[in-house]
C-alpha cells in the first residue's frame, strides 16, 4: 500500500475522531424561558429572577414585559400564531377563555408533586378562581379584593368611632356625613364606571348573578335587586358623586382634602396613599373590610388578582413549573411585595416581616379568607361592564332597579347565546 495513502487516510481519521470528540463534549447551552408579565409587575419581574437563575444555573428567564391595555391582544394574537411563551403572568378572569381555548397546561400533575405550592396555604376564593371544570391552570401570584378606605377623624366627627360593620352601618354613617358636608364634599367615591365595586356587593349576597352553570343572567333575583337598590341609593340619596374616575384629577390628594371619606378600592391604593398625601393626614386614614349586609361573617368580596401559568406549546415545562415554584416561596412573594405593594396569595407568606408589618393589609387579610370568585366564564368582563353600564343609568335616574335588573338579564342572555350553544353541542363541560 502507497504510505502517502495510509498518512492521508490517518490524517482524515484523526480528523473525524476530532469532530466526533467535540461533538460529544460540547455542553448544551441553557434552556431559555420566555416569561411574559404585565404592568408594574412585568418591571419587577426581571428583578425577582435573578435569584431563580442562580439557583438554575441551566436555565435562563427572558422577561417580555407588556403593558395590561394591549395585553390581552397579544396573548390571543400569540395563541392564533402559535407563538405563546412558556410561563405568563395572567389576570384570573382571563383564564377560563385560555383554558376553553386549549392554550394552557393542566397543572395538577406538577401540584401533586410539588413541595413548595400547597394547594391548602391558599385562600380558598382566590385558589378556586384558577379551577376550570375541575382542572387547576394557574397558580396565584397576586391577590386583589376590594375593601374601604376610611378617614378615621371624619367618621368621628360625625359620631362613629368604628368603621361599618353592615349595609345599615355603613348607610347611617354616609348620612351622618352628609349632614354636615360643605358643598364639595361626599360620604363616598364610588366611579360609575368601575363595576368592582357593585361585583363586591352583589357577591355579598349568597348565589351568583348568573344561573344554570352560568348559561343565564340572574340579574333579576331578590338577591342581587337587594345589592343593585343599595347601591343605587347611594348616588339617589346624594352620598356619592355621580362622577367616572377620569373626572377625579387625584384621589389621594382628594381623599386628604377630605372630599369624601370612604373609598373602595384595591391594594395598590395602600402605597399610593402613603406616598402621595400629606404627612399631616397618614394618621387619618385607614382599611376596613367591605361591610356585609347583615354584618358579622356576611362580608366578601372578589377573588382578584394575577396567577402565572404555563402554556401548552412550552417544550420547556419542567423548566417553566420550578420558575413558578420559586416565585411561590413565601420569602420570594415578600420580596414581590415590597417591590410592588402586592398582597401574597397565600397564608404562610403573610408571616414574612414586610407584609406582618403593613398595618393597612390586615382589613386584607381578614377579607381574603372570605371573598369569592367571580364566574369562571369567557364572557365575564363583557358582562360586567354592561352591568355597570346599565347600573349607572339607574344611580341617574333613568331606569328603576326593576328595569335595570330586567336589562342585565337581557344583555346577559344575548352575551351568552354562544356558551349556551357550546354546551348544547357538546363543546364546553356544563
Amino acid at each position: 500500500m502507497d504510505p502517502r495513502r495510509l498518512s492521508i487516510g490517518l490524517i482524515w481519521l484523526l480528523a473525524l475522531a476530532g469532530l466526533l470528540d467535540g461533538c460529544t463534549s460540547a455542553r448544551p447551552g441553557p434552556i431559555v424561558l420566555q416569561f411574559w408579565a404585565m404592568g408594574q409587575e412585568g418591571r419587577v419581574a426581571a428583578q425577582l429572577v435573578r435569584g431563580f437563575e442562580r439557583e438554575n444555573p441551566g436555565i435562563r428567564v427572558e422577561v417580555q414585559q407588556l403593558p395590561w391595555a394591549a395585553a390581552h391582544a397579544k396573548l390571543l394574537t400569540a395563541y392564533a400564531g402559535d407563538s405563546t411563551p412558556d410561563v405568563a403572568q395572567m389576570g384570573n378572569t382571563w383564564i377560563p377563555e385560555m383554558a376553553a381555548l386549549r392554550a394552557l397546561t393542566p397543572l395538577q400533575p406538577y401540584i401533586s408533586r410539588s413541595r413548595v405550592v400547597s394547594p391548602t396555604d391558599y385562600f380558598p376564593g382566590i385558589w378556586r378562581g384558577n379551577v376550570i371544570g375541575g382542572r387547576v391552570y394557574g397558580i396565584p401570584w397576586y391577590v386583589d379584593t376590594r375593601l374601604i378606605f376610611y378617614r378615621k377623624d371624619i367618621l368621628a366627627a360625625a359620631g362613629f368611632s368604628q368603621p361599618p360593620a353592615s349595609w345599615a352601618d355603613w348607610t347611617r354613617m354616609m348620612a351622618a356625613i352628609k349632614a354636615q358636608a360643605r358643598p364639595g364634599q361626599w360620604a363616598a367615591l364610588l366611579p360609575l364606571n368601575e363595576f368592582e365595586q357593585l361585583v363586591s356587593l352583589s357577591l355579598e349576597e349568597p348565589g351568583s348573578f348568573l344561573r344554570d352553570h352560568d348559561q343565564y343572567g340572574n340579574f333579576q333575583s331578590p338577591r342581587f335587586e337587594q345589592a343593585l337598590r343599595f347601591y343605587v341609593e347611594l348616588f339617589r340619596q346624594g352620598y356619592a358623586p355621580r362622577v367616572d374616575d377620569t373626572q377625579i384629577a387625584s384621589v389621594p390628594m382628594e381623599f386628604a382634602r377630605g372630599h369624601f371619606a370612604f373609598y373602595v378600592s384595591g391594594p395598590w391604593m395602600i402605597r399610593e396613599f402613603a406616598t402621595q398625601m400629606p404627612k399631616a393626614v397618614q394618621r387619618d386614614w385607614a382599611t376596613a373590610p367591605l361591610p356585609g349586609p347583615t354584618g358579622g361573617n356576611s362580608n366578601t368580596g372578589i377573588a382578584g388578582g394575577a396567577s402565572l401559568v404555563i402554556f401548552r406549546n412550552s417544550r420547556h415545562k419542567a423548566a417553566a413549573w420550578k420558575l413558578i415554584e420559586y416565585l411561590s416561596r413565601p420569602a420570594v412573594q415578600d420580596q414581590f411585595h415590597r417591590l410592588t405593594g402586592d398582597l401574597p396569595p397565600r397564608r404562610a407568606s403573610w408571616s414574612q416581616p414586610d407584609i406582618a408589618g403593613n398595618r393597612f393589609a390586615v382589613a386584607f387579610r381578614s377579607q381574603l379568607e372570605r371573598v369569592r370568585a367571580v364566574p369562571r366564564i369567557a364572557e365575564y368582563e363583557q358582562i360586567v361592564r354592561e352591568m355597570q353600564t346599565i347600573a349607572a343609568r339607574a344611580a341617574w335616574g333613568d331606569l328603576s332597579v326593576e328595569q335595570a335588573a330586567k336589562l342585565m338579564d337581557r344583555k346577559a342572555n344575548a352575551i351568552l347565546a354562544k356558551r349556551r350553544w357550546m354546551i348544547a353541542h357538546g363543546r364546553l363541560p356544563p
